[in-house]
Parts: C-alpha cells; sequence; structure tokens
C-alpha cells in the first residue's frame, strides 16, 4: 500500500488497486476561523494542488462531517459521481451536497475487493462527546495488502483497544495532535499514541492530524521526544510530514 499524509487528517491511499481519498479538507491557509484565538485554520497549505490530488480517486471515505474532515473546498471540488462511504446519519448530508453515490458504513462493505469495515471511535471522553457528536474508524482489509486500522477523530478507550486485540492490524493511523476542546482532549495526545504502540507491538503506527489546526496541543517533535522516551522504535511509529508518501507492506 502506498499511504499520502495530504493534511490533517486528509490522505490519499492506494490499497487492493484502488484509490482511497479519506476526510477531505481543503481549505486553503488561514481561510477559516481559529477555535481558540491562537491562528486562523488551517494552519497550513495544502502541499500539492487539490486537481493533483483528486487524481486518480476511486473512492472518498468521509469519517464525519466535522469541517476540518469534509469542508465547503471539498463539496466544490470533487466530482459528483465519485462514490462516497461514510458514517451512518451522514449519507443524506452528502447528498444534499450533490454527490449521487453514497453509501453508509452500517457493516462491513467490500469495495472492489477491499472490505472496509466500520469501528467504534469516541470523539473525547464524558459530556465533551455529545459536542463533538458521532464519529467512525474503520479497517481495510485485501488480498496482498497489510490490515490497516485507521481509528480517526477519536481518544484511546476501551473499544479502541479491543479492536486492535480482536483485528492485530499491521498498520494503525491515529490522529495525534491532542486537540481540545473546552480543556477536553478530543484526539489522541502524545501519550496516548505511545501507548497505542505499546498495545501493538505487531504493527506500524502512523500519526497524523498534526500541526494543522488551532487547537492542537502537541506537535511531531513533541509526539518523537515521548516516543524515544518511551522506548518506541522509531521505524514503529512513523509521523510524516504533509505531503509525505510512505510505502508500507505485510
Amino acid at each position: 500500500m502506498q499511504l499520502e499524509l495530504i493534511r490533517n487528517a486528509t490522505l490519499k491511499v492506494t490499497y487492493g488497486g484502488q484509490v482511497l481519498l479519506i476526510d477531505p479538507y481543503f481549505a486553503p491557509r488561514h481561510s477559516l476561523p481559529s477555535f481558540t484565538g491562537r491562528s486562523p485554520n488551517p494552519m497550513t497549505e495544502l502541499p500539492r494542488p487539490i486537481d493533483d490530488i483528486l487524481e486518480g480517486v476511486d473512492v472518498v471515505i468521509v469519517s464525519h462531517l466535522h469541517t476540518d474532515h469534509f469542508d465547503s473546498v471539498a463539496k466544490e471540488r470533487i466530482n459528483e459521481a465519485v462514490p462516497f462511504l461514510c458514517q451512518p446519519g451522514d449519507e443524506e448530508t452528502i447528498r444534499e451536497s450533490g454527490f449521487t453515490s453514497v453509501t453508509p458504513l452500517l457493516q462491513p462493505t467490500v469495495w472492489h475487493g477491499v472490505t472496509v469495515t466500520p469501528r467504534q471511535g469516541s470523539h473525547g471522553v464524558g459530556p465533551v462527546v455529545d459536542k463533538m457528536g458521532p464519529v467512525i474508524g474503520f479497517t481495510l482489509e485485501a488480498a496482498g495488502e497489510p490490515t490497516v486500522y485507521w481509528a480517526g477523530d477519536t481518544v484511546f478507550y476501551p473499544p479502541i483497544a479491543e479492536t486492535i486485540r480482536d483485528v492485530s492490524p499491521d498498520v494503525i493511523i491515529t490522529h495525534s495532535c491532542g486537540a481540545r476542546w473546552d480543556s477536553d482532549l478530543i484526539v489522541m495526545d502524545a501519550e496516548q499514541t505511545v501507548a497505542v504502540s505499546r498495545l501493538a507491538p505487531q504493527a506500524i503506527v502512523v500519526a497524523t492530524h498534526m500541526e494543522a489546526l488551532d487547537h492542537a496541543t502537541i506537535t511531531r517533535q513533541a509526539l518523537r521526544e515521548a516516543a524515544d522516551a518511551a522506548h518506541i522504535d522509531p521505524s514503529r511509529l512513523l509521523i510524516p510530514a504533509d505531503g509525505e508518501r510512505l510505502h508500507l507492506g505485510q
């Protein structure tokens, strides 16, 4: 498989002969309001033109409808005929944006030989979850490919550990910027990302969703320092830059 981190949670993944675009967030730098007063969002520009990013995309996966995972620019630029997979409950909103082929992930779904299975996530713990709303992660499986667990906008809580134990993924993709909302942690931070690495010694963990939004509290450098302090092998915890491509195999 090839994984390209575009920016934030946006990934372009070549897997099982298909090209998947995950959580497209195409807004220009500083074009959207701040979450904390620290900076307009996003804080970084896209690493390459949108047309290049969209080239060859077979399917779009949208984990939830927060604007940093599916924004107005993506709605304008993605061809309306491109198929979408999404969490249940979001399909009508996506269709209202003009997209004609939208499938909610109610159960494991086979897409041209790629099995996409929805997985639980929690965008925080406690009352903040009601503010954040529902989210999903998913796993990917295909012949000749590593098993991938995309955890999504979630903290590390028991269902994440259960999925890792049940699936035994080869690759785990985390959102690791330590974003907070009203002081509540809403995605994994450095400590939780290290915990994932420890729980899955067989897996390569790829930390994404970093240094793009002003409510993040963990930088790439801070995560690497925490991982080094915990004696996590750098080859097992990858922290790609925006625009970086990773080739990951069995």
